[in-house]
C-alpha cells in the first residue's frame, strides 16, 4: 500500500490490497494464440483519512455509502485541549509583542544618552542584546502559535478528494488513537484491474492497448485499456492455480476500465481479455 502525507493523516491514493481478492493468472489462448485471457480482481484509489491525536470522535457527518465533496467535514474531533493551547500560545506572543516594544524603546533611550556620554558602550550593547533576544523570543511564540492552530485545524477532518465513504471503523463517542483511521474514501474516477502479463506475451503489448472486461455480476461487457506495465518481471503468484504456472515469469499490470458502472467495488473479480498483435520486427538495412 502507497502513502502520502497530509495535514490530516496519510492519504493512500493508490490500491489498496486489503481489498483485492486471489489475483490468478489464467493464460487461456486460443488455438491460434491470438487471444490472452488473464484474471484479476477489480481495484479503485483509496483515501484514509487518520487522527492527527488520540482524542474522542465528537461528530461523523456522513454515513458509509454516502458521497462526500471536497473540503466537506468528515469527521470531527474534541478540540477542548487544541483550542486551549491555541489560547495559551496567543498569550504568550501578546507578552513578547510587549517584551519587544519595551526593549525597543529603552534601546532608544540608550542610544540617545550614549550620544550625549552619558551611558557607556556596554550598556550599549547590553540594550541591543535584550532587543534582539525579546526580537528571537517572539518569533519562537509566533511559530509555536502557527503549529497550535494546525493542530486545532487537524480536528476538523475534511475530504481531500470527492468519493464515496467506505470505511468509519469508529463511532461517535470513542477515543481514537493518534494515527489511527477514522475514514476511508472510495475516490472518484474509474477503476482498475490489476493483472499479470506472460513474459511471452509482454513484446505484443503496450500501455494503450484496448481489451475486453468481463466483472462477475455485471451482465455488460466493458471496454477498458492497458495503463501500464511493470518494467521488472517477477515469478507467478503466490495465489496461481496451479504449480506448474508458478515457475513462469510474469509482468504486473493494470487495466483501466473506461466505460465504468458506478457499483463497481474493490474485490470484484474479472476477466480481462486481450487481442495479441505479432511483434513488429525491424529490418535493417
Amino acid at each position: 500500500m502507497e502513502h502520502f502525507e497530509t495535514g490530516v493523516g496519510v492519504l493512500t491514493t493508490v490500491p489498496s490490497r486489503l481489498f483485492v481478492a486471489a489475483l490468478v493468472l489464467v493464460t487461456s489462448c486460443t488455438s491460434d494464440n491470438s487471444t490472452l485471457g488473464l484474471v484479476g480482481s477489480v481495484e479503485r484509489t483509496l483515501v484514509e483519512l487518520s487522527a492527527p491525536a488520540s482524542e474522542v470522535i465528537v461528530a461523523l457527518p456522513f454515513e458509509r455509502g454516502q458521497h462526500v465533496g471536497v473540503g466537506e467535514v468528515v469527521a470531527r474531533l474534541d478540540a477542548t485541549l487544541a483550542q486551549a493551547e491555541v489560547a495559551r500560545t496567543e498569550a504568550d506572543v501578546a507578552g513578547m509583542e510587549a517584551r519587544v516594544l519595551a526593549s525597543t524603546r529603552d534601546l532608544e533611550r540608550i542610544k540617545g544618552l550614549r550620544r550625549d556620554k552619558i551611558a557607556s558602550e556596554d550598556q550599549l550593547e547590553h540594550a541591543q542584546l535584550e532587543t534582539d533576544e525579546a526580537t528571537a523570543r517572539r518569533r519562537e511564540a509566533s511559530a509555536r502559535l502557527t503549529a497550535a492552530n494546525k493542530r486545532l485545524q487537524d480536528c476538523t477532518i475534511v475530504a481531500p478528494v470527492a468519493g464515496v465513504v467506505d470505511q468509519l471503523p469508529f463511532d461517535v463517542g470513542e477515543r481514537v488513537p493518534a494515527g489511527a483511521v477514522v475514514a476511508v474514501l472510495l475516490q472518484d474516477g474509474d477503476p482498475w484491474v490489476r493483472i499479470w502479463i506472460p513474459a511471452r506475451a509482454v513484446a505484443q503489448l503496450s500501455p494503450g492497448t484496448p481489451v475486453k472486461v468481463q466483472i462477475d455480476g455485471v451482465a455488460t461487457l466493458l471496454g477498458g485499456r492497458l495503463l501500464d506495465i511493470a518494467r521488472e518481471p517477477e515469478f507467478t503468484p503466490h495465489y496461481a492455480l496451479t504449480e506448474r504456472e508458478r515457475v513462469y515469469l510474469v509482468y504486473e499490470a493494470r487495466v483501466l476500465i473506461e466505460n465504468t458502472v458506478t457499483t463497481l467495488r474493490p474485490g470484484m473479480p474479472a476477466t480481462v481479455t486481450i487481442s495479441l498483435q505479432p511483434p513488429s520486427a525491424e529490418v535493417t538495412p
